[in-house]
């Protein structure tokens, strides 16, 4: 296996690849025709075409691993228990963003070694921005601009109490222990505010220093974190479970994710008291 590093160029192309997939349809006539997965979650011809192409685009990177997709056969599924190293991916994360033309969805892409994430790219195909993380590595932000990629390095913010804490939650997902956990913060924080989107979008406003913290008390999968955990702990923050550990993958029969806690500054007492209480 080549230095993680080494493999970012590559990773970048193709998700412009298929990222101009999404785009062509996000932008042609019937984008909001779809169908109905076992789950009821809405499967469009997108998230088909760019599964394709990241799918064979990894077996050519990297033959040797395989590949875990939102879009993967049963067969696969079933495989995975058996994979110590491998890519993750959700094709389209924000199949009803797309359809409900928000523009706020994400091609997820990470490499699992041992249970951990261990290279995230987070790519937005409306705006042509990748976000790369490597822990212990460091966090960039690419722009694909002029046919070539600009880059610049990214950290999280420190939380200070001379502005409010900025929760970035989700557009489609509330419920009482969301609001609970928004109750309590706004009894140990002078000000609390909010921000909303949809995806997998909440990591990379933590990493550009727009956001504070990302709860999740609603259902999710590993390849809607996997990427982002990556990238955040690449950047200086944490993604936790209720219990404070770091969430780890393909340990259990289910792809369902725990509920979790995305922390910009881990190290702010705040956290320790959050953690030490009863989870909401």
């Amino acid at each position: 296996m080549p230095p993680l590093d080494s493999l970012v160029p590559s990773l970048l192309e193709l998700c412009h690849q298929a990222g101009e997939l999404i785009c062509a349809h996000y932008h042609a006539p019937g984008a909001d025709q779809f169908q109905a997965k076992g789950d009821d979650s809405p499967l469009t011809r997108a998230d088909l075409d760019s599964h394709a192409c990241l799918q064979a685009g990894l077996a050519a990177l990297a033959p040797q691993l395989p590949v875990l997709s939102e879009e993967s056969s049963d067969g696969e599924l079933e495989q995975r228990r058996e994979w110590r190293r491998y890519w993750l991916v959700d094709p389209l994360d924000g199949t009803k963003e797309f359809l409900a033309r928000t523009g706020e969805f994400t091609i997820n892409i990470a490499l699992i070694d041992d249970h951990r994430p261990v290279l995230g790219l987070l790519y937005l195909p409306l705006e042509e921005l990748a976000y790369v993380g490597i822990p212990g590595q460091g966090a960039r932000r690419y722009h694909y601009r002029d046919d070539r990629w600009e880059h610049r390095p990214l950290r999280v913010r420190k939380l200070n109490q001379g502005r409010p804490l900025m929760v970035l939650a989700s557009r489609r997902h509330r419920g009482p222990r969301l609001r609970a956990c928004l109750e309590w913060l706004e009894e140990h924080w002078a000000q609390v505010a909010r921000a909303d989107s949809g995806s997998a979008l909440k990591f990379c406003q933590l990493v550009e220093g727009q956001g504070d913290f990302y709860p999740r008390f609603t259902p999710c999968c590993e390849w809607d974190t996997a990427a982002g955990q990556a990238l955040l702990e690449a950047a200086g923050g944490r993604l936790l479970g209720l219990d404070g550990n770091p969430l780890r993958y393909n340990l259990s029969d289910s792809l369902l994710s725990p509920n979790f806690y995305a922390i910009a500054d881990p190290d702010h007492s705040l956290w320790r008291q959050l953690l030490d209480r009863e989870p909401f």
